[in-house]
């Protein structure tokens, strides 16, 4: 015979032929509109816009400004503070209940909806139930005034000093029950026979956790952490719903700040060269992240 037949695979471009044309809409949608839109913004941020967008360059004058402004200044330093607290105290407190939730307690399920629900609401009503629960004349305070203790103080979003921190409590209600949800998902991937050898080995608990679970559910704590970061960064709802920027600039963010600048103030150049910082910031989280996740995999 001279014909020979081949039988072998397709070649790299071809295969899965049909998923690949189907994507082709997404792929566009975020080359155009999302890149597009990125470079847009960085591109104008360099200029002098105002209420409409005009390309009268002017350097680098709109970040100095931004970095002149007591207002910037005081939202990065919130975002700094709400940042790691929210980090820190969202992954023991979510790792804590996960660790909890994975002993197959009674009434499982009902547990974790209830840890989970508040996640299911808006930002706007986690905000507003929020600012009513700290409120000095209705909530906390008046409740347990009210039981006798008449010297007790808790009012955080009147407080400029400590406002901040309230933001935070309403932020973690929200949030770590996702957490949880997210680590007992890890925790419930962990080999049975991983916690029979460890306890053969009359291993602690406590140490089964820190020097075996853990670090086998890195990948699921490194998303975990995308996800929390990148909540962080656009944190603006919250802050809305509660204080409003409140009091005075004390509870400022830089997601209001672009938003303030952009559509209340009519500077576009401003607002520009904010949202590009919180770009900026995001892709200090992305990049490692895609490193660890990628990068370490193609090694191995």
């Amino acid at each position: 015979m001279t014909g020979q037949v081949h039988t072998g695979r397709p070649s790299r471009l071809l295969r899965n032929l049909n998923a690949k044309i189907a994507s082709i809409p997404m792929v566009l949608t975020a080359v155009v509109i999302f890149l597009g839109g990125t470079i847009w913004t960085v591109v104008y941020s360099f200029t002098n816009s105002k209420l409409l967008p005009r390309a009268k360059f002017v350097g680098f004058d709109q970040y100095e400004r931004l970095w002149d402004a007591p207002r910037w200044t005081v939202s990065i330093q919130n975002l700094a503070i709400y940042g790691v607290l929210t980090l820190v105290f969202s992954l023991v407190m979510g790792f804590v209940l996960a660790a909890l939730m994975d002993q197959k307690i009674r009434f499982e399920n009902t547990f974790r909806t209830i840890f989970l629900y508040p996640f299911a609401l808006s930002f706007i009503v986690t905000g507003l139930v929020w600012q009513w629960l700290l409120n000095p004349e209705y909530g906390v305070q008046s409740v347990v005034r009210a039981l006798g203790w008449e010297s007790f103080a808790f009012d955080p979003l009147y407080n400029s000093k400590i406002v901040i921190y309230g933001v935070l409590i309403a932020g973690l209600w929200q949030g770590t029950g996702l957490v949880m949800c997210l680590l007992l998902a890890g925790l419930r991937g962990i080999d049975e026979d991983i916690w029979k050898a460890a306890r053969v080995d009359g291993i602690p608990m406590w140490k089964t956790y820190l020097f075996i679970v853990i670090p086998m559910m890195r990948p699921v704590f490194i998303t975990t952490l995308v996800i929390i970061a990148s909540g962080i960064v656009k944190v603006y709802d919250l802050v809305v719903a509660q204080t409003s920027g409140g009091p005075g600039i004390s509870s400022e963010v830089p997601a209001k700040y672009v938003y303030d600048y952009m559509f209340l103030a009519q500077n576009l150049g401003q607002g520009f060269a904010a949202s590009t910082m919180m770009l900026v910031t995001v892709a200090i989280i992305i990049v490692p992240w895609a490193y660890l996740e990628f990068g370490g995999r193609k090694r191995g």
